[in-house]
């Protein structure tokens, strides 16, 4: 039991610290998400074509299956010099691109960049995990993840306004110098780290403890599932919009926000809800929910108000459950933390990948010739998917507490 004084103590320095954290994963997570609506604005000052860029944005995916190497750092050398290392390898990325702008500049700042994060991430998270309760862990750690919609809903239209003012480079050294000031608050702010214990496991012995245990396998297979059963939706949804109801640009922009506030809207539900249903629980009922709002889309998705529901529906449920699992994740290898949850980034990321390879293929075998595109094939899969999340789910609820 965790003594009055102590609580009072760690509430004192979380109230300035989980800021801090929001605003660092909104800067990082600002980086990540511009790529993808201003991908053309790049490529055409960049002069490369969209094959190249195709390439760049996989090398940067493919990076993800290294993380458990570097976000092993926080296990053996402590949180605060984790979550340090993930800022100076995002800062570094965002220098050389900003210095030395070109194409192979640009691949090293978007690999740079998601390193970066899935270094800092697991670190914050493991050092979360250290000082709050499993109890009220839920909370804590939806709050970081406000950092991941709010650049989508506040940052990303501020990118498009610095780039239709000051060109397309522009983003990059504001980022910089946004990274080098993240450093220096959390310098401030963050204890400093205990001095590393020789007798401490290694990056080896993690890995082996992660991968030999059958919990943390299973949470693992859980996240890659999820992440593919919602890849499998979010590449194809922009090019059925198109398909089933040739909307324009303005509509795909309305879409976007409506996928930003829905993550908002998720991680608002894990704030109020998580703790209280128990983690297990929630992301069992996280799953359910995906599940039937995927298999609803074909059947909202005959009009573009119901399409756009059903979207709606979708980030709101994906964002509930993957957020809901992040606590539950920190309590499966408490003495490997950071090595975990930088191996849970990798799984989502692996999964991510399936989910983008099989999209195209499900997409076109779900479309008979001369018939209206559908999503049939693509939802009955990532439907499928979800089930079988919670057939992981179930191993892990039987080692774990609510």
């Amino acid at each position: 039991m965790l003594s009055r004084p102590y609580l009072s103590t760690l509430n004192r320095s979380l109230s300035t610290q989980i800021p801090a954290f929001v605003a660092v994963r909104t800067v990082i997570n600002t980086a990540i998400r511009m790529v993808y609506p201003f991908l053309p604005v790049f490529g055409r000052g960049l002069g490369v074509d969209l094959p190249r860029l195709s390439l760049a944005l996989t090398l940067r995916s493919a990076s993800g299956v290294f993380s458990p190497f570097l976000g092993s750092v926080a296990d053996s050398r402590g949180r605060k010099a984790g979550m340090l290392f993930g800022l100076g390898l995002f800062t570094i990325g965002m220098t050389v691109m900003a210095l030395w702008p070109g194409y192979l500049s640009f691949v090293a700042a978007l690999i740079l960049s998601l390193a970066g994060n899935f270094v800092f991430a697991p670190a914050m998270q493991a050092y979360l995990g250290d000082r709050v309760p499993y109890q009220r862990r839920g909370l804590m750690l939806a709050l970081t993840e406000l950092g991941w919609s709010l650049s989508f809903i506040a940052c990303v239209p501020l990118v498009g306004w610095l780039i239709d003012r000051r060109g397309w480079q522009a983003p990059f050294p504001v980022l910089a110098v946004l990274g080098g000031l993240s450093i220096l608050v959390l310098s401030i702010v963050l204890p400093r780290d205990q001095a590393p214990d020789g007798n401490k496991p290694g990056l080896g012995s993690n890995l082996r403890r992660v991968f030999t245990y059958v919990p943390a396998l299973a949470g693992l297979a859980m996240s890659m599932l999820l992440s593919g059963s919602n890849e499998l939706v979010n590449l194809i949804f922009g090019v059925w919009l198109e398909d089933a109801f040739q909307v324009q640009i303005a509509t795909l922009a309305a879409a976007s926000a409506i996928i930003g506030f829905s993550e908002l809207g998720g991680e608002g539900l894990v704030s109020a809800l998580t703790d209280r249903l128990g983690k297990p629980r929630a992301v069992s009922v996280g799953f359910i929910l995906n599940a039937l709002v995927v298999l609803a889309l074909p059947f909202l998705g005959r009009d573009l108000v119901g399409a756009l529901v059903g979207l709606a529906g979708l980030y709101i449920t994906f964002e509930f459950t993957m957020v809901s699992s992040l606590p539950l994740m920190t309590e499966i290898l408490p003495d490997a933390r950071a090595t975990l949850m930088s191996t849970f980034f990798a799984s989502t990321a692996i999964g991510r990948g399936l989910g983008a390879l099989l999209a195209p293929v499900l997409y076109h075998a779900g479309q008979a010739p001369g018939a209206a595109p559908s999503l049939l094939v693509i939802a009955l899969v990532a439907a499928a998917l979800d089930l079988l999340g919670l057939v992981a789910l179930g191993i892990i609820k039987k080692n774990l507490p609510s």
